[in-house]
């Protein structure tokens, strides 16, 4: 039980949930924490050393059945999602596109040899995948996709670029999405195919401890069977993107007790005025008011979780997990920064590089715009988009 459990929590979780936490936990702490402040300062990581050793632990894809998938639940995926950003929101990113964006999209809509051929290394962190969805000049308005797939015969030809791709400069294979001549459509591209080129993007001031990549597709020809051949029109990505944002919705919660449990530790310890910082009503009053806003979205969390496990989650109510824990997590990093003072933006402690993080988790994978739209129409029956 973590001290900012103050609801009593992990009585609502049954034990092998619990015991999935604590393998995460763990491996994150033996593995991450260690390292990950310079992988930030660097901006690098080691991803497919990272994928390998979360591939042995079942963590990629470990929602999905079959395929070496770990068949977990969707609690359990979160609470794993919640242990990882507590390392670092971009080793959450390696895990969450690799199961929830690319192997989830192969699994739900490509064919048998498709997922034959890429799922069981992707569990096993031999493969890497991305997702190839926002482009250059449209971000939160896929519908207006610029990548265009052509047939040429019975192969198909791409051209195009996606932008902000994470896991895009060491993938292996990207899920692209492209608009042909019947509607969007979603493609199984290998990255050693001619005419695709991965650049990563450098000189991020966040997620700097994860890969991203801009992807180039000049005239790629694909064979027949690249195409996922379940994928029709503009749903099948956004059921994607609804698949990752129910890990977000876990993960931001990590990153806010990392902070959270940081500044408490601080505020015991650090003596200012003759008494610990903890002692003064000023200081408490933040405590408790981040620890509210977390336990808030712990609930809100788990009761998604179990909707999903039902098979009685709706893209809306992800959109409310995603707008307000997001939205919570990061106000709690920036107040905990308060607490820390100028400790506060040091390296020596987590609290700015979770909170540069967060900055990105806001309006990655929908803005916090996009998501009061989703849950405006929801509530009024009225489209805003257009």
């Amino acid at each position: 039980m973590t001290p900012v459990d103050l609801l009593d929590l992990d009585s609502s979780l049954t034990e092998e949930e619990r015991q999935i936490r604590a393998v995460v936990r763990q491996v994150v702490d033996d593995r991450v924490r260690p390292h990950v402040a310079g992988w930030y300062e660097a901006g690098r990581m080691p991803a497919r050393e990272l994928a390998r050793e979360f591939g042995k632990l079942g963590l990629l894809g470990m929602h999905l059945t079959g395929y070496g998938c770990a068949g977990a639940t969707a609690v359990a995926y979160g609470l794993a999602c919640l242990e990882l950003e507590a390392g670092d929101s971009g080793v959450r990113s390696l895990v969450s596109v690799q199961g929830s964006l690319a192997m989830y999209a192969i699994w739900r809509y490509g064919s048998e040899e498709q997922k034959q051929r890429w799922l069981p290394a992707m569990a096993a962190g031999e493969a890497i995948g991305s997702f190839g969805l926002t482009e250059p000049d449209h971000g939160s308005d896929p519908a207006s996709m610029a990548t265009r797939a052509r047939r040429d015969g019975d192969d198909w030809v791409l051209s195009g670029s996606k932008m902000w791709i994470t896991n895009a400069p060491v993938a292996d294979v990207t899920v692209v999405w492209a608009r042909a001549e019947e509607g969007v459509r979603g493609f199984a591209v290998p990255m050693d195919t001619p005419g695709v080129t991965a650049r990563e993007i450098a000189r991020k001031m966040s997620l700097r401890a994860s890969l991203t990549g801009e992807i180039s597709l000049d005239d790629v020809r694909l064979p027949a069977d690249a195409q996922l051949p379940g994928a029709i029109g503009l749903k099948a990505p956004l059921s994607c993107l609804t698949e990752a944002r129910h890990g977000i919705v876990w993960g931001a919660l990590g990153a806010a007790r990392d902070c959270l449990e940081t500044a408490l530790g601080y505020a015991r310890t650090r003596t200012q005025f003759g008494r610990p910082l903890a002692g003064f009503q000023l200081t408490q009053a933040k405590l408790a008011d981040m620890a509210v806003e977390w336990n808030k979205g712990c609930l809100l969390a788990l009761q998604l979780g179990r909707l999903a496990d039902a098979g009685k989650l709706r893209p809306e109510q992800v959109s409310v997990g995603k707008l307000n824990n997001v939205r919570e997590a990061l106000a709690i990093a920036r107040q905990c920064r308060t607490i820390l003072g100028a400790n506060g933006v040091s390296g020596d402690y987590p609290v700015m590089r979770h909170a540069n993080n967060l900055e990105s988790v806001l309006t990655y994978e929908g803005t916090s715009e996009i998501h009061q739209l989703v849950i405006g129409q929801q509530l009024t029956g009225i489209s805003a988009f257009t």
